[in-house]
């Protein structure tokens, strides 16, 4: 008979268990031939197969809670024991081992009759033997069903609270090595990024700058002056640092912006967050214009932050993703329609630690001097609107 997974103070219980039922057993033969029972060789002979197809059975892989093979060897223990009461009185002992073993192999609902079944039997014994009724004749079976009962119950509530903690300890060991690795791959993005910027904003613009005053020079330089050709090695030198530098620019930037546009992995990042729990829909607002890295990275990160919140803990059925383009400006509004939270939690900042909050969107959007806004309430959803000034209008931009 083989248990379920339970803690190994089980096999010290099974061993009690399968010591009683044999010692109990022996008791009863032994009592036959000490107090000139009747049918002493009978008992014996009883007891021996009951103990064989007791032992039989703890031995078998096929015993198992809740199957066939449990069932019908309960049923063929009961019937030896049945044969057993009739031929001794000191059989109804034996009863106490087999509450514990039908409480165990036997679904609640079957176990708790069986276990009643078993007591009649114990306190009818009485009776067909002519041994003196007493109240104790009553309660002993009766009691001893009583502790069976709760031992059983007992002891599976708790072995049930301790595995919902054993998942518990596995499931937080879990999550807390996927937030350090969560972290650890946030940490190198936003190093990625703020390199790129660096190199942006530094670097790449600097080179442009020389080139172009280089350009300038060699426009005034007469076509036969000494420096000219310096002049020109030296704008292609600038040039030639300025492309590299825009490579390790679009090396360092996000994966999903390396691929293609804003808009398109903005498509993909709706894409992918869409399940059967939850639909969401990206549209653009105006006309697409070419954006700084910085920008592109910053409205990227803040909707996979602010989608990552709806997936997580709004409970949201639908959430909008929209992108628009004004002639001063872009923005991006991130709407669901799920549970919401207090304004005084939006602004504390404080729906969750770490570097995808909503501190960190507040602090993406001050650094390219945008603003961020959250607009939510308990059970009416949450938006999430992030504004970039963009760094010259569109007219500026199309004149250029």
């Amino acid at each position: 008979m083989e248990t379920r997974v339970h803690p190994p103070v089980a096999a010290a219980l099974r061993l009690c268990l399968h010591g009683l039922m044999l010692g109990l057993l022996a008791l009863a033969a032994a009592k036959a031939f000490t107090d000139d029972r009747p049918h002493p060789g009978a008992v014996t002979a009883v007891a021996g197969v009951l103990a064989a197809v007791y032992g039989a059975g703890a031995a078998a892989r096929s015993v198992q809670p809740g199957t066939r093979a449990g069932a019908g060897w309960l049923a063929v223990l009961g019937v030896l024991w049945a044969a057993l009461l009739v031929l001794s009185p000191d059989a109804l002992w034996v009863a106490f081992p087999l509450y514990f073993l039908q409480l165990h192999l036997l679904p609640t609902r079957w176990g708790l009759p069986a276990v009643a079944v078993t007591a009649a039997a114990a306190i009818a014994s009485f009776l067909l033997h002519g041994q003196a009724v007493t109240p104790g004749t009553f309660i002993g079976p009766l009691l001893g069903a009583a502790v069976a009962v709760a031992t059983v119950l007992g002891y599976e509530a708790l072995f049930r609270e301790s595995e919902r903690r054993r998942e518990l300890i596995e499931e937080l060991v879990a999550t807390r090595a996927e937030l350090a690795e969560a972290e650890r791959t946030a940490g190198t993005l936003a190093e990625r990024e703020r390199l790129a910027r660096e190199i942006h904003d530094t670097l790449a613009q600097g080179l442009s700058s020389i080139q172009l005053l280089l350009r300038a020079a060699e426009r005034a330089l007469p076509e036969d002056a000494p420096a000219a050709a310096h002049v020109h090695r030296a704008r292609e030198a600038a040039q030639d640092n300025l492309a590299e530098a825009r490579r390790f620019v679009r090396a360092l930037t996000p994966p999903d912006l390396a691929n293609g546009s804003l808009t398109a992995a903005l498509e993909r990042l709706s894409a992918r967050s869409t399940t059967p729990a939850l639909t969401v829909r990206f549209a653009v607002s105006g006309t697409p214009v070419e954006l700084p890295t910085p920008y592109e990275v910053a409205l990227l990160r803040t909707a996979q932050s602010a989608l990552s919140n709806t997936v997580r803990h709004a409970g949201a059925g639908r959430a909008e993703i929209t992108l628009s383009f004004m002639d001063t400006s872009v923005s991006l509004d991130v709407v669901d329609d799920g549970r919401g939270f207090a304004q005084d939690v939006a602004a504390a900042g404080a729906t969750e630690s770490g570097g995808f909050g909503l501190p960190a969107m507040r602090s993406r959007a001050r650094s390219l001097g945008g603003t961020l806004s959250v607009e939510s309430a308990p059970g009416q959803g949450t938006a999430v609107a992030l504004t970039l000034p963009l760094p010259m209008g569109r007219a500026g931009r199309e004149a250029a």
